[in-house]
């Protein structure tokens, strides 16, 4: 790999020589500016003002455009022979852990090369105080006309730098969130686990960049004389009304797409409940509460007894009576029955 940048590590008295090399690199599909009507290609030439002619890439340098318009000429060897320290060192200023750096602060990566056998020893040394403390360097460097921060970390058996920006470039998130109050329930905080549950990790080495896939399918199709491919449909979609409808298909869909059976997960089941505290239901006018609904059942239902036993009451006096009513005409026949025996007798006499 061709480095970009040669100069040294400066770790307190220590200096390790190495070779700043760039960590990755883009595979974007770039394009040409062409001319529609005949596809021939648009450049641009670069001229001199004053001498209104093309110059070449060798007659081109700096210059600061001062407040008046002056400009003022800077030379390679002006911006190398800069008045700072980090002008051709990478100079650690401190050791932290690794997350007191914010991920917004991240930049370009580059990897460190040891330059030459010297450069073996420190650069080992350095790498493995890294290792053990489980912290990374920040350093100061100068790159490309100003002076940068930098975060060293330890990749495999080599030491990488990630630029990093200034506190004061990065952006306060002040008025992004949501100015309205939202509640959220344990009910949709559960669900929203349930699906992070599910669609579990991923390996980073297992995704790919489809974009650029289906760009060079489009340019292969055009270049054999084809047409392109359609774009599939899109899928059908629209404002969320439900989310905890919502929440419930996302479950389902992912584990149908991780291949877990249809039947067995077809019903997205309900979490445990979190323990929180909850207020007792307020009572409002014309609506009966849920002790007084439960209680009135059974208060028809003594009603019910208490009429039951009376019925049986009355109808115990009722068969009294009537037991009574036929005694007493029992025994007035008999009466009737000896009056008109002695009648009869007196009469024989």
């Amino acid at each position: 790999m061709r480095s970009i940048w040669n100069g040294a590590i400066s770790f307190g008295l220590v200096s390790i020589p190495i070779k700043l090399v760039n960590a990755t690199e883009s595979h974007s599909i770039s394009f040409r500016q062409i001319h529609t009507e005949d596809g021939g290609r648009i450049r641009y030439r670069k001229f001199c003002e004053l001498e209104d002619r093309e110059v070449t890439q060798g007659e081109i340098g700096k210059g600061y455009e001062d407040a008046d318009g002056t400009i003022i000429p800077i030379t390679e060897d002006d911006l190398s022979s800069l008045p700072i320290p980090t002008a051709k060192t990478i100079e650690i200023v401190a050791f932290v852990p690794a997350d007191r750096i914010d991920p917004l602060q991240m930049d370009a990566a580059y990897y460190l090369q040891a330059s030459g056998a010297p450069a073996a020893k420190p650069y080992t040394l350095l790498r493995e105080a890294l290792k053990r403390s489980n912290k990374v360097a920040i350093a100061k460097f100068a790159l490309r006309g100003r002076e940068r921060l930098g975060m060293l970390r330890v990749v495999g058996d080599a030491i990488a730098m990630h630029g990093l920006l200034w506190p004061d470039e990065v952006r306060a998130p002040e008025g992004l969130a949501p100015d309205t109050d939202v509640t959220v329930r344990d009910k949709e905080l559960d669900l929203a686990d349930a699906l992070m549950d599910t669609l579990g990790e991923v390996d980073l080495e297992d995704l790919h960049d489809e974009y650029r896939e289906a760009v060079e399918e489009v340019i292969a199709a055009k270049a054999a004389g084809e047409a392109p491919p359609q774009a599939p449909a899109p899928a059908t979609g629209g404002k969320v009304l439900d989310l905890m409808a919502a929440l419930e298909n996302s479950v389902r869909a992912a584990r149908e797409s991780r291949g877990e059976e249809a039947g067995e997960h077809a019903e997205v089941k309900s979490l445990p409940q979190r323990k929180t505290a909850r207020a007792a239901p307020k009572q409002t006018g014309g609506k009966k509460s849920t002790s007084t609904a439960k209680k009135t059942p059974a208060k028809k239902t003594a009603a019910a007894k208490k009429s039951t036993a009376k019925s049986g009451q009355g109808a115990k006096k009722t068969a009294s009576k009537s037991t009574t009513a036929k005694s007493t005409a029992k025994s007035t026949a008999k009466k009737t029955t000896a009056k008109k025996s002695a009648s009869s007798r007196k009469h024989s006499a």
